[in-house]
């Protein structure tokens, strides 16, 4: 006998009663068949309801709902007597999430399929964001569009219409499906918007979707991967963009809508600064070069720098000294090293000594190796003095 399910009577439903028909035990939970149920199962991209089962013995909870064969099956975290009477109350929070996030879906697909001849080919309600595969390349300005639209449709705030139309109703509609149907078929009409087959709970009107905001859409296969949000998620997401962006403004000391352009300017001023410093840095580096020029193999210790920053300093040092120019930049025990041995000749066996005597990793060739070391300076001074090269 099949499950009677009430989600479709009433998916606004937030508690119901019903008679367990069956209870089996499966892995570390139990499997339960109600006469009757308001809990939605996984099925067509929407993730199961959640929630409780009261009963005489106190409350059992829901963690999961499929459907095999018309029967529904809740997964639930304790055991429930054959014939007992329960209270069902699904996790109202979580269906509603669902369900704005499904019908901000169809509100959308529909639009996009209708404006640019494209089909839905995917769909995946997340935890964090809803997923759509389109198979049609949409550029991000006709993303904005279909926004734009869906959520006009929002705000005309038409009722939801759900119908399962005769097999003669349903050859005379112009709706959208992923694939053949067979059987009765569930219409779900958002006007203006889409008309589509779907087996999901839906709003009772397309107002109650609240928002559907597009995060990204992007090349994927032969079309694109949509990535969007609706209602209370669109909401949170936003919110936590504008106080991001209204912190980044405080530190700015500008407006929120004026972040962009502060940090343009900032970019440039940084583009402008890298380069003075590199200047500087080469007038310095040519200084300490020239201090040891023709001194043969020397050894430097200087302030943290950037990798490239010890590499250059190390080849021009080793252009004037005529030996090896080994350079540690850093404090401490930590230290990243540049070796460059102006002739040009094999540094490799040097180097793997240093990384074991000093604890290092790096390599190189033709007379050049970097890397890094964990040892205090003194110790790095006396390998270096009890070196031949």
């Amino acid at each position: 006998m099949e499950t009677e399910k009430l989600y479709y009577q009433d998916p606004c439903l937030r508690e119901f009663t019903g008679t367990v028909l069956s209870c089996e035990a499966v892995i570390d939970a139990w499997k339960v068949i109600l006469d009757r149920t308001a809990f939605y199962p996984e099925g067509g991209g929407q993730p199961a309801d959640h929630g409780i089962l009261r009963t005489s013995a106190g409350e059992v909870r829901v963690t999961d709902v499929h459907e095999k064969d018309g029967v529904i099956f809740h997964i639930c975290d304790k055991p429930v007597e054959t014939g007992e009477a329960i209270t069902g109350i699904p996790d109202w929070s979580r269906r509603f999430d669902h369900m704005q996030q499904h019908s901000g879906e169809h509100i959308i697909s529909g639009i996009l399929c209708g404006l640019y001849h494209c089909n839905n080919v995917g769909f995946h309600l997340g935890a964090e964001t809803v997923t759509i595969d389109y198979d049609t390349d949409i550029t991000w300005e006709q993303a904005l569009k279909a926004e734009q639209k869906a959520n006009e449709t929002i705000w005309a705030n038409q009722p939801v219409n759900i119908s399962f139309p005769s097999p003669e109703e349903l050859a005379s509609l112009n709706y959208r499906s992923k694939k053949a149907l067979t059987g009765q078929v569930r219409i779900v009409t958002f006007p203006g918007a889409d008309c589509c087959a779907c087996c999901g709970t839906h709003v009772d009107s397309a107002g109650q979707v609240g928002l559907i905001k597009v995060l990204s859409c992007q090349k994927f296969r032969e079309g694109v991967r949509m990535e969007i949000l609706c209602g209370q998620r669109a909401l949170r997401y936003l919110s936590a963009v504008y106080e991001q962006d209204r912190a980044i403004g405080q530190r700015l000391s500008v407006k929120p809508l004026e972040t962009s352009a502060a940090v343009e300017r900032l970019e440039q001023e940084l583009t402008a600064a890298k380069t003075r410093m590199a200047g500087l840095e080469q007038t310095a580096f040519a200084a300490v070069a020239a201090e040891h020029a023709g001194k043969g193999n020397v050894v430097l210790f200087q302030s943290p720098m950037k990798s490239d920053s010890v590499r250059r300093l190390a080849d021009m040092t080793a252009k004037s000294c005529g030996g090896l120019a080994a350079v540690f930049a850093g404090e401490e025990t930590a230290w990243s090293y540049a070796l460059v041995q102006s002739s040009g000749d094999d540094i490799s066996a040097l180097v793997k000594s240093l990384n074991q005597a000093l604890h290092g990793r790096g390599g190189g060739r033709n007379g050049f190796a970097q890397g890094s070391v964990q040892a205090p300076k003194e110790e790095i001074a006396q390998f270096f003095a009890a070196q031949t090269v």
